[in-house]
């Protein structure tokens, strides 16, 4: 297990952690982040950004029409990077890549 930031991870959680015997893998704290959903999440948020949501009730609105608009080659594209992905930030020993 990772965490997105260990820097900044409460002591509650690194105690469970501890006391549930899960290993937490050492990661860099600026690393780029890897998880093809958030590069998705970062579309959705531009999407429904742009369109001024004025209510919880139409920003739930579009959510949900901007997320079903996401092409779902892009998710395809997404994981079909994943490796090359991986291997830049191994090559950059975790630091920034193009990515």
């Amino acid at each position: 297990m990772t965490q997105d930031n260990p820097k900044h991870t409460a002591k509650i959680s690194k105690e469970w952690f501890q006391d549930n015997s899960v290993n937490v893998l050492e990661w860099p704290s600026q690393s780029p982040d890897l998880n093809p959903i958030e590069h998705l999440r970062r579309d959705l948020k531009t999407a429904v950004h742009r369109r001024f949501p004025s209510n919880l009730m139409e920003l739930e609105r579009c959510c949900k029409e901007e997320w079903a608009k996401l092409a779902k080659d892009k998710c395809a594209k997404l994981i079909a990077s994943y490796r090359k992905r991986l291997i830049a930030v191994i090559a950059a020993k975790g630091g920034p890549t193009s990515y």
